[in-house]
């Protein structure tokens, strides 16, 4: 493999569903995975088309009760294309010898090869080269175009092309007993010889979906007049294409698709939309070269460049990464009413829902292309009045916005879910994850900081931050015995920990004073007072009447966010929640040498009718996100704010505490583990970056990632590139750099956008460069552990880099209050 190209060397039948997950092909209006055309859902295959925000609610009755679920609706197939010769059966690849199988994802043009040869059941050699694209540039053209050649016989050729709405929801096993019909067919047309006409709709949603897709047949440039032959059922509108073919002769067949829906904009009505676009649209070739300019563009603005001092895959693995998140969040998003949903358009695993895992892609997007980070905000900013009734209904103030969110901002989350391990459904409490409320301040106050973006802040922002912010005040209580506030009932990151060992998880679930969630909810109570004091007065006071913000509550905000409560046990280790170091110990040896795979422990134990509450163990970060989130200078300030004592030791100590008690059964738990591990030890973060690098691609979890892709643990490894290794941090208008690169990574080079100026930086382990590209903007002030320089448009400027005596001993000046020498 190079840099650009990933390529399978084989057809591995037990492989394909993860293969079809990673090449799938999209453009942030819709994806389609990377099945073969002439595949159908079968157990090996699974085609599937999602539209962004495609949603639709269905209800079931499951272990007694009636349960709804919103979901990403696979959408009609539209690759279908197979052949046959003569009468013979029609092609399947599952159904011939395969004497020699290529794909390759064209990361560079965002373009997906096959390249099969294979010889049928009556001896006949056939050779099959295949190109497809999802545009880039139009959202709604896709392309497909098959050579076929004859290698050794002769006879009569029929190509049979499809539009198929007979799809259901199937992709997920664990979801099948659930209901999965999500369309209803409108209509089926011939509009021309060589066209095909499908339009479907959601049958709660009602929104409208319109294909027309064009089929024709070239040699050597020229389109031939073959004979034709359409048929239309209840739900599949074909035609089939036939012609005489000699051995050696080759065909191309090329299929061009055009898809609208009702939710566009600037159309009057999808079907006509779709057919004038199809009737406009080139050839393959005319679509793809526009596609694939757009695909270089995006690369100048988002690649990253790994030097690694060994022969390694991470530069390529890393293209993956990025090129799945490009495509999940591209800029025909940014004027879409879509979140990020957290396994992508790529699969329906989480039914398509919007979960926490902004906090992992949103850096990236924000330093790259921030309008779609505040595109993505305003996703949030339209469901804030249903967040607003969420917290009024559950006797709070505020804002409180769900942990799964789908097309109206309600919660999404499932009531009941399924152990595959024990084949019981069980009660689901994640809705109590109340912490990505603090995500989505997080969110705001750092898309600001990276881009002083003041307008969005005055109108949405703001507003979004303080109704968080009221939130974590009423939700808090005072503990007078402490004077202390405390948050109880919920549950941090980790998703292990549902309730007490003693009570009942669906009757009294939850649990107290998580650490993460009181130190992020003190967090944004300070951030709010901040933004009071950033507005305009005028705006402020104006914010403050319409959302009737009292002074009464500012000074309440002031008084918690310095008052809420933090638990520790065993010295100085801050406790997950209130008791966890209570908790007995687990046997992790004995688990592994019996289950080997124990990342799924929730699932296991379960199945033992044991429960993971009784343990000190973690699915995933869970305290370390603080350290993942704030570097150890933010978080002694927020601890002394609080009243408690913060050493710095304290840092590795809990690292090493809490990743002793990790079972890593989030994807997204590598990467909070690497980024805590950078600056203490390299080789170890290194060792889990490569990991998640490998979470997708080498589904590490055993099934998953033919679900979907983890597009935030994806985004994740991003991140740990450009901002953990590089060392960067936004506090007060100043961009920081402190670059740690591990030993295996020589040199990285990056192109970031802060405040309006384009940055190269460029790190290895002896100097930072950062050069400005020539705009018109304002100057910026960078820094390198105390020394700063202001950069102008077309400036550059470079650091040497510390070694780590010196770095220690800089370290400890500073902590002293000593100037710290250029």
């Amino acid at each position: 493999m190079d840099s650009w190209r990933f390529v399978y060397e084989d057809y591995q039948p037990d492989q394909e569903g993860l293969r079809e997950a990673l090449c799938t092909l999209g453009n942030g209006y819709f994806a389609t995975r990377g099945a073969a055309p002439d595949s159908a859902a079968d157990g090996v295959h699974y085609p599937g088309t999602y539209l962004a925000g495609g949603y639709n609610r269905l209800k079931t009755k499951i272990a007694g009760r009636e349960v709804e679920n919103e979901d990403l609706v696979n959408l009609p197939n539209w690759l279908p294309l197979t052949f046959r010769i003569d009468d013979g059966e029609w092609f399947r690849i599952d159904q011939v010898e395969i004497l020699s199988c290529r794909q390759e994802l064209d990361l560079k043009s965002g373009l997906l090869h096959r390249d099969l040869r294979f010889r049928d059941g009556q001896g006949r050699t056939t050779r099959w080269r295949e190109r497809r694209l999802v545009s880039m540039a139009d959202p709604h053209l896709a392309g497909l175009a098959v050579e076929l050649r004859a290698e050794d016989w002769s006879g009569r050729l029929t190509v049979r092309s499809a539009l198929d709405g007979s799809v259901t929801n199937s992709g997920v096993e664990r979801y099948r007993d659930l209901a999965n019909q999500h369309l209803e067919t409108l209509e089926l047309d011939h509009p021309d010889p060589d066209t095909m006409f499908l339009r479907v709709r959601t049958n709660q949603s009602l929104i409208q979906v319109a294909q027309a897709a064009r089929t024709r047949l070239y040699r050597d440039g020229t389109e031939l007049d073959a004979q034709r032959r359409h048929q239309a059922d209840r739900d599949r509108i074909s035609q089939e294409i036939t012609m005489p073919l000699s051995a050696g002769e080759g065909v191309v067949v090329e299929k061009i698709l055009a898809l609208y829906c009702s939710l566009d904009q600037a159309i009057s009505e999808p079907g006509l939309a779709a057919r004038h676009a199809l009737s406009a649209a080139g050839r393959f070739d005319d679509l793809l070269t526009a596609h694939a300019l757009v695909w270089k563009h995006l690369w100048e603005d988002g690649d990253i460049r790994l030097e690694e001092q060994t022969r390694g895959e991470s530069g390529l693995k890393l293209r993956v990464h990025i090129f799945h998140l490009l495509q999940t969040v591209s800029f025909h998003t940014a004027d879409r009413d879509v979140g990020v949903p957290a396994r992508g358009w790529h699969g329906e695993a989480y039914r398509g829902h919007i979960f926490w895992d902004e906090l992992f892609i949103f850096p990236f997007l924000t330093l790259r292309m921030p309008v779609l980070t505040r595109a993505l905000l305003r996703y949030r900013y339209r469901r804030l009045p249903e967040a607003r009734r969420a917290a009024q209904e559950a006797g709070y103030a505020g804002a409180m916005y769900p942990w799964q969110s789908g097309s109206t901002g309600r919660e999404e989350t499932q009531r009941l879910h399924l152990n595959p391990h024990s084949g019981r459904w069980l009660p689901d409490n994640s809705q109590r994850q109340h912490h990505i409320n603090a995500a989505i301040a997080y969110n705001i106050w750092s898309y600001c900081q990276a881009t002083d973006d003041h307008e969005f802040l005055y109108y949405y922002g703001a507003e979004m931050l303080l109704e968080i912010a009221r939130f974590w005040a009423s939700i808090a209580t005072h503990n007078e015995a402490l004077d202390r506030y405390e948050i109880k009932g919920v549950m941090g990151p980790d998703e292990y920990h549902t309730a007490y060992p003693d009570r009942d998880p669906e009757a009294e679930g939850g649990l107290d004073n998580n650490a993460y969630t009181n130190i992020m909810a003190a967090w944004v109570l300070s951030r709010a007072l901040d933004v009071l004091e950033m507005l305009p007065k005028f705006h402020g006071h104006m914010l403050c009447e319409r959302i009737g913000l009292r002074p009464e509550e500012v000074e309440l905000w002031h008084e918690i966010s310095r008052k809420i409560r933090v638990p520790f046990h065993d010295g100085g280790i801050i406790s997950q929640f209130e008791g966890y170091g209570d908790l007995k110990e687990f046997d992790w040896t004995g688990y592994k040498k019996k289950y080997g795979d124990i990342q799924r422990l929730d699932r296991i134990l379960e199945a033992e009718e044991d429960t993971p509450n009784r343990y000190k163990v973690s699915k995933q970060a869970d305290v370390l996100m603080l350290f993942y989130l704030f570097s150890a200078d933010e978080l002694k300030l927020l601890f002394e704010q609080l009243g408690y004592p913060f050493a710095y030791d304290t840092i590795p100590r809990n690292v090493d505490y809490y990743l002793a008690r990790t079972s890593h059964g989030s994807t997204l738990s590598q990467i909070a583990h690497s980024w805590v591990l950078a600056r203490s030890d390299r080789a170890g973060s290194w060792d889990l970056f490569q990991r998640a690098l490998d979470s997708d691609i080498a589904d590490i979890q055993g099934g998953t990632t033919p679900e979907g892709i983890h597009v935030g643990a994806m985004a994740g490894t991003i991140d740990l590139v450009q901002r953990c290794y590089l060392g960067i941090e936004m506090r007060a208008n100043i961009l920081h750099f402190d670059p740690s690169l591990p030993a295996d990574l020589g040199c990285l080079k990056v192109r970031l956008r802060y405040r309006r100026q384009i940055l190269a930086v460029e790190a290895d382990h002896d100097l930072l460069k950062i050069s400005s590209c020539a705009f018109t903007a304002n100057l910026v002030t960078v820094a390198y552990r105390g020394r700063f320089h202001q950069v102008a448009p077309g400036d550059s400027c470079q650091f040497r880099l510390l070694k780590p005596g010196e770095r220690d001993r800089d370290e400890n000046r500073a902590r002293q209050g000593k100037t710290v020498l250029p």
